[in-house]
């Protein structure tokens, strides 16, 4: 199970990675391996004001769906459109090709409450 260093986790399994006030969000490796093969990614919240921990999105294996819940507070400006055609970007690289989208932070401050590596991988003990 990879988990990066250099990003931030939800107790959702949603990673974050920072740039000035703009937030390209994911899911885990972990997250990604407990699905299953992903075959559909839904996402239909572009240009929404979401709060932390609402719903952005779907994401659907073969066996089950799994709620994309917004880790920090923001505006979702983009939605990564290449999963329409390949969602198994998801499972074959969830922290590269398989981001799901890019948000304007509200609360920059809300990354405080997220989990950083170390406390991530004893969350999935």
């Amino acid at each position: 199970m990879k988990i990066p260093t250099d990003l931030k986790y939800s107790i959702d399994h949603e990673w974050v990675r920072t740039e000035g006030n703009v937030a390209t969000v994911g899911i885990t490796d972990y997250a990604q391996s407990e699905l299953g093969d992903i075959v559909f990614v839904d996402i239909t919240t572009k240009d929404e004001d979401l709060d932390a921990g609402e719903l952005f999105g779907n994401i659907e294996a073969v066996k089950t769906v799994a709620d994309a819940l917004m880790p920090v507070s923001g505006k979702v400006l983009e939605v990564n459109t290449s999963l329409e055609e390949s969602p198994e970007n998801v499972n074959d690289d969830p922290y590269g090709t398989g981001w799901l989208i890019k948000i304007e932070m509200r609360f920059p401050e809300e990354l405080e409450k997220l989990l950083d590596a170390n406390a991530y991988e004893n969350l999935c003990k």
